[in-house]
Order: C-alpha cells, then sequence, then structure tokens
C-alpha cells in the first residue's frame, strides 16, 4: 500500500519535493530484507530520496530480540508503538511539511472496530480523519473534510491518508496492472496480532454486506463525544518529546521495560505494572543496602 501512495503523491505534485520514508523493524528470516529491496527499487523508479531508519538504530532493539523477551502474543504492540513514534522521528529528521501513509478503506474500517472493541473513545473520535496533527486553519490547504484536530500541537508534522476509500483490494488490481513493484508478503510475527480477530471479522461481514467497509468508515466519521465526557489532554512526553496522553508516553513506557528487564511493563494493567516497578526498585535497594554492609 505504501509503494502505491508513494506513486500516487509522486504522480499527483509533479514538482514538488518529496522522499520515501521506511522503518525497518530488523526481523530476520529475509522477510525486512526483501521488503527494504523492493523500497530501493521504489526509490529509482520515482526519483525520490529515500530515508531507512531502524529500531536498533532509534532505541537499541531490533524486533527479533523483543520477541525474545515478551513472546508472540504481545509483540505487535511493540512494534505498532515503536513504528508510529520512529515516523515521526523521520519526518522530523527529513523536515517534511506532511507525512502520507499507505493506510487503506480495510485498515481503517478494522481500526474503528479495534477500538468499539477496546472502548477507546479518544481513538475512535479520530481514527477516521482523512488528516490528524492539523488545525482547523492549515487544513484549508489539504482540502479536507474531515479532519482531527484533537492532537494539533506546535511542532507536530501532519498525517493524510490519501488511499482512505480505497478498498485494499482495489489496490492490488491496480498495482498489478500498472505493474508496480511492491512487497505484499505477511510479518512472521503478524499472525497473533489482536488486528487479526478485526480483519476475519470484517471479511466475513463484508460476504454478507458488500458496503461493510466503507458503511464502517462513514460511521466512525459522525461518531461524537458528548461534551460532558472528559478524554485525556494529549501533550508532550518528559522524556522523548513526542505527543502523548499519559505522564510517560508508550514508547518510552515499552523501551523502559525492556531495558529494566521488565517487558510487560508497558502491556500490563497500569496498577499492575506500577506494581512490578515498584517491587523491581526494591529488590534493587536491598541490593545496594546488602552491598553497604
Amino acid at each position: 500500500m505504501s509503494t502505491l501512495c508513494g506513486a500516487f503523491v509522486r504522480t499527483s505534485q509533479m514538482g514538488a519535493e518529496s522522499c520515501v520514508h521506511t522503518i525497518n523493524a530488523n526481523v530476520d528470516l529475509g522477510y525486512r530484507d526483501d521488503s527494504l529491496e523492493t523500497v530501493k527499487q521504489n526509490r529509482d523508479e520515482y526519483d525520490m530520496p529515500l530515508k531507512i531508519l531502524s529500531y536498533e538504530e532509534l532505541y537499541g532493539w531490533t524486533m527479533d530480540a523483543i520477541v525474545k523477551q515478551i513472546g508472540r502474543k504481545n509483540n505487535c504492540t511493540f512494534c505498532g508503538v515503536f513504528r508510529r513514534q520512529a515516523l515521526d522521528r523521520g519526518v522530523m529528521m527529513l523536515d517534511v511539511d506532511c507525512l502520507a501513509t499507505g493506510h487503506n478503506a480495510d485498515d481503517i474500517a478494522e481500526t474503528v472496530l479495534m477500538n468499539i472493541l477496546r472502548g477507546d473513545i479518544a481513538r475512535l473520535q479520530r481514527c477516521t480523519a482523512i488528516v490528524t496533527n492539523v488545525d482547523k486553519t492549515s487544513c484549508n490547504s489539504f482540502n479536507c473534510l474531515i479532519f482531527d484536530d484533537s492532537q494539533a500541537s506546535e511542532g507536530t508534522i501532519p498525517r493524510c491518508k490519501p488511499l482512505k476509500y480505497t478498498y485494499e483490494k482495489e489496490i492490488v488490481m491496480y498495482a498489478y496492472f500498472k505493474k508496480l513493484t511492491y512487497f505484499s508478503t505477511e510479518c512472521v510475527f503478524a499472525p497473533n496480532a489482536y488486528r487479526g480477530h478485526a480483519r476475519a471479522f470484517l471479511k466475513d461481514l463484508e460476504k454478507i454486506r458488500p458496503t461493510s467497509i466503507i458503511d464502517i468508515i462513514h460511521s466512525g466519521e459522525q461518531l461524537s463525544v458528548h461534551e460532558g465526557v472528559r478524554l485525556a489532554v494529549r501533550g508532550k512526553c518528559p522524556r522523548c518529546g513526542f505527543l502523548t496522553s499519559q505522564p510517560v508516553c508508550k514508547a518510552c513506557t515499552l523501551l523502559e521495560g525492556l531495558n529494566r528487564g521488565l517487558p510487560r511493563l508497558g502491556i500490563s494493567k497500569s496498577s499492575l505494572a506500577t506494581r512490578a516497578k515498584e517491587d523491581q526498585d526494591r529488590t534493587a535497594n536491598r541490593t545496594v543496602l546488602a552491598k553497604d554492609f
């Protein structure tokens, strides 16, 4: 999907400066190696600069090393959080005006279902926005009707989803017809992802009602939060400086858990995570006192 997004941006903005930015999660078994080769071919075909960042470079951990620590049940939580922040880090390095992602209609409908199942009101409110991290004034330059300004903050880069209303199967057919160079193999760690349940349900629903995907997106666009509902205030993480609605952002919390030997710190319930952290601190203090004596 990112291949088509890059081709679309390049061909629709002739003369405008654009670049390709990809994240290497450092997954073994040749998965990322093949996809990176595809991205490099796209760079050459579309004559666009390429910036490759890796989890190891940004966080000091490869995805394989994370899976060894956490197992295959919650590994997608780490990858998703790190990848989203890595995109923000990358666009800040490149000093760009907007980040275009390859999310399609299937992706957005799945996200709506996931946020409903999780009861995540804040994300449910903004997940269908075609442009995020942008205020109403700036949004006029993007000619967008559906946007989200709840994340707008000084220094943030707007994100847009040009393929929001395009079905995944349409993208695949277009790429095949146009003979675009793309990579379609699923990540080796993806089968256990929570998103897979939403995807399976959505496909079953689509068999019964072919318009289900677009219907769900339109429903998500019409959802609104009552004025009396209190939502978390988004600010900047004191450690990394990126957006968060928590005292410390999810990426920093997950990274701290990995570095301290508590990989479940960031994915456990907050009370359990806090208790685990306090237990480790007490153990460390006892060790120090024992050495002093």
